[in-house]
């Protein structure tokens, strides 16, 4: 079963939009396997982010996510890198359609609210940056029969 990491950053946790986040994201048949509240330190953020590192914006979101804390979470489901993508939207927010999060939530593309991994390879490593896996919990759910074929 696929797995993805879903960040609920800074700017959803202060304006008490996390409870929101995870049920839309629950809603669409997709399993929390993990979750946790932490604070990102500035080693932590320049992990999560090297691939930017070297771009103008790059301080900008190490800054960023370590500005408050966040919610950190692994998902599992049938294709579950793109059904959360799916549901996160566009990044710019001004970009991301309604019914969306990013397009129900958001206004600037500096404060859009969620990360998701791009790729399955880059959610498993995203994932071991927030997780060991005695953390990653495996159990049925009685829903899941009704979310996922067999």
């Amino acid at each position: 079963m696929e797995q993805t990491l879903i960040l609920i950053k800074p700017d959803a946790v202060q304006r008490g939009l996390v409870g929101a986040i995870i049920s839309r994201l629950e809603r669409r048949g997709l399993k929390i396997i993990a979750l946790k509240m932490l604070q990102i330190d500035e080693a932590l953020g320049k992990r999560l982010y090297a691939v930017h590192q070297g771009k103008p914006f790059f301080s900008g979101l190490v800054d960023f996510i370590t500005s408050s804390p966040v919610i950190a979470a692994v998902l599992e489901g049938p294709r579950a890198v793109e059904v959360a993508r799916q549901s996160m939207g566009q990044t710019d927010p001004a970009q991301a359609a309604p019914g969306t999060i990013r397009g129900d939530f958001g206004l600037e593309i500096r404060r859009n609210l969620v990360h998701g991994s791009d790729s399955v390879a880059n959610a498993e490593q995203e994932i071991s940056l927030f997780f060991s896996p005695g953390e990653l919990l495996s159990y049925e759910r009685e829903a899941d029969r009704w979310v996922k074929e067999s």
